[in-house]
């Protein structure tokens, strides 16, 4: 095969690569299009097709903030997923560090035990813990949403993440450290966590997303309207008469925000932690 012949069927290639990547991207991106479309649009309009809404109506949001606390709803989320985040960073990090650097008996053992009980549903486990946090007067509180995910499987996944990073760390750094004094708390701190921002990075992404769109425990354990998370705020605009498409797009475009600017700030962390947690 002459150079030409290859050069043609390597552009060939990477056309058909291209478009197959162009056709996939355009069918996720459609239905995120749609939505923000939907938000702006007359409510006798929504399943008519309008590139551009006519008229175009910003009211659609003002409606969704006056006849919803949606403020209130907006502020749940964000607390759950930002103490759910940060407890499963800190609690995540601080045994993915025992697993990979410290030597005791059991820990293998005991590291796959952990990663079994990602195998087991949590409606299995859904009516247990529902009893339990009864019986501790947690019901209609945020704290089941709060400490069961940093405790549960979504804990151990932090705890896989960060022992697959900490298990690339050359040993050298640690026994330097060691010969300066430093205790493994500070080994830990000062030092191994600082050098994990590509996989501190990935877990943020992973958590935030996760809590941020959590429907089935909140549904679970809050009773309150004003204890509501968005997720369960958005089924307000579903009713016995319909949905109202206009105001429901309107909340979720709002509720994507957050999603948007966590994934921006931590992007290029993110694929680096991807690639380094996997390289084990």
């Amino acid at each position: 095969m002459s150079n030409k012949t290859r050069m043609k069927k390597g552009v060939w290639t990477r056309v058909a690569f291209y478009s197959v990547l162009s056709i996939v991207s355009l069918v996720m991106i459609v239905p995120f299009i749609w939505m923000i479309n939907t938000s702006f649009k007359d409510p006798t309009k929504i399943f008519t097709f309008q590139f551009i809404p006519d008229p175009f109506r910003w009211q659609n949001y003002l409606d969704v903030l006056e006849k919803t606390p949606f403020h209130l709803f907006y502020f749940n989320s964000i607390y759950i997923a930002v103490l759910v985040t940060v407890g499963t960073i800190f609690f995540g990090s601080l045994a993915g560090y025992a697993f990979a650097k410290l030597s005791f008996r059991g820990s293998s053992f005991l590291f796959l035990c952990l990663l079994s009980t990602m195998m087991i549903p949590v409606e299995v486990i859904t009516i247990p813990l529902f009893i339990w946090m009864g019986d501790l007067g947690l019901i209609n509180t945020h704290v089941p949403l709060i400490a069961i995910p940093i405790l549960g499987p979504a804990g151990v996944f932090g705890v896989f993440i960060m022992r697959q990073f900490f298990l690339l760390v050359p040993k050298e750094l640690e026994e330097a450290a060691k010969l300066d004094g430093c205790s493994y708390f500070r080994i830990y701190w000062n030092i191994m966590l600082p050098l994990a921002k590509p996989a501190v990075a990935t877990l943020t992404i992973f958590t935030f997303l996760t809590s941020w769109n959590e429907f089935y425990e909140p549904l679970i354990y809050i009773n309150s309207k004003e204890l509501m998370t968005l997720p369960l705020a958005l089924a307000l605009f579903t009713d016995e008469v319909g949905t109202k498409w206009e105001l429901l797009m309107s909340a979720s475009v709002m509720a994507t925000i957050p999603l948007l600017i966590v994934f921006f700030f931590a992007q290029k962390q993110f694929i680096e932690g991807v690639t380094m947690t996997g390289g084990k």
